[in-house]
């Protein structure tokens, strides 16, 4: 396997949407409690990119070993990255296997270090990653699949390096994790806006695999208004956090990227083709991920 091709198969360019929460999550403690646990924060970084990597490894395999009629053969010899390739299966089961025991292995020391309330965390994540593609029913391929993807990469993530920077405190309290939410927000839809967009663009196809997604029940036209109203709340969230003083000011600099985000959110409306448009909702989630980070970013370094 060549770097190239691993790096397909991991998917590499969505690792933004697990990188943003964490950054999102650092600064929120930079700028509210001025602590951070940068050990515990690096070990963490290094299991989430591996666990991630993982679940992308798993999505790809189960979608592979899954596809046994004969439109499903043809699509994965031609589309999935393992058949295109002639990628060994065994091997690919092996390096995700690995992947995630490495992570699970981090966790249960940061677990020791840190407490039981990131053991419960940390087994929802493996739930729901196993979950999303695995099992007799995969989260993807139902209506629940954004807002599993959102809740947990958007959210969960944020909240557990929070939690990794507070445990010792006497933060922890329900109406922190309340806040953390609504300022996690803004990754929450744009990750569920990207998954939505995937599957928007690929209607036609999870017919043919069976795969029943909030498209299939709302049709293509309301999806795409429900892509564009994941933005919206995104922003609103945002702005509410400002307000309760949970975000510094700065952060509202982030705005400036409803431009470049509504004018890729015509694109879409306009076609929905997996290899024309769904770029654009990609680019979305990096422009809403570089604008939040640099303007909260400058909140804690300015006045």
């Amino acid at each position: 396997m060549t770097l190239k091709v691993f790096l397909e198969l991991v998917e590499i360019k969505a690792k933004i949407a697990s990188v943003w929460p964490f950054l999102l999550g650092l600064i929120f403690v930079a700028a509210n409690f001025h602590h951070l646990n940068w050990g515990l924060n690096a070990l963490f970084f290094i299991a989430m990119l591996l666990f991630n990597m993982a679940v992308d490894i798993n999505d790809n395999y189960q979608d592979y070993t899954k596809a046994d009629d004969t439109q499903a053969a043809e699509w994965k010899k031609h589309t999935n990255i393992i058949g295109v390739h002639h990628l060994n299966v065994r091997g690919i089961f092996a390096l995700m296997a690995s992947f995630a025991v490495v992570a699970a292995l981090i966790g249960l020391y940061l677990v020791w270090v840190t407490g039981w309330p990131l053991l419960l965390m940390g087994l929802f994540c493996f739930l729901i990653g196993y979950l999303y593609a695995g099992g007799p029913k995969p989260l993807s391929g139902t209506p629940t699949g954004e807002f599993f993807a959102g809740f947990t990469m958007g959210f969960m993530i944020m909240a557990i390096t929070v939690y990794l920077n507070l445990y010792q405190t006497h933060a922890l309290t329900f109406a922190l994790w309340g806040r953390v939410l609504l300022a996690s927000g803004v990754a929450v839809m744009a990750i569920a806006a990207l998954l939505l967009a995937n599957n928007i663009c690929d209607a036609q196809e999870d017919l043919a695999l069976n795969r029943t997604t909030i498209v299939y029940y709302l049709g293509k036209r309301r999806a795409l208004w429900l892509f564009a109203g994941f933005y919206v709340v995104g922003y609103l969230a945002l702005v509410a956090s400002v307000l309760i003083g949970d975000l510094p000011i700065w952060s509202l600099l982030a705005l400036v990227s409803i431009v470049p985000v509504t004018r890729n959110v015509r694109g879409l409306f306009a076609v929905q083709v997996k290899k024309e448009t769904f770029i654009l909702a990609v680019r979305n989630l990096g422009i809403l991920a570089l604008t939040t980070v640099v303007a909260e970013g400058l909140g804690v370094f300015l006045p």
